[in-house]
């Protein structure tokens, strides 16, 4: 930057992988903004917001992606999708890893 300032930034990333149940991947306020995927079959990406991975339920369920070989690539205009209790993922797919581009805290 010129003039010798600085700047920070809140925006940071996120990556998941298959472990099997709900799992809590980032506690408290955020925002995420783009979404990629690795390539893998019959595979399913659900975003619940809750603070806690046993409270994820159809309720609070916020998104639901299916991708396959092709993998996903997601980009989220404007804000991006609001968590505002915290973001817990299931992942299902065998090898599968998700990276999640997020802003907030």
């Amino acid at each position: 930057m010129s003039g010798g300032g600085s700047f920070s930034s809140d925006q940071t990333t996120l990556t998941m992988a298959v472990i099997g149940a709900d799992t809590l991947a980032r506690a408290g306020r955020a925002r995420v903004t783009s979404i990629q995927a690795k390539g893998i079959a019959s595979s399913t990406l659900l975003l619940y917001n809750v603070a806690t991975s046993g409270a994820a339920a159809a309720g609070n369920l916020v998104a639901t992606y299916n991708f396959g070989t092709e993998g996903l690539e997601v980009y989220v205009p404007g804000s991006g999708i609001l968590f505002d209790k915290g973001i817990v993922y299931e992942l299902t797919g065998a090898g599968g890893s998700v990276t999640l581009t997020i802003t907030g805290g």
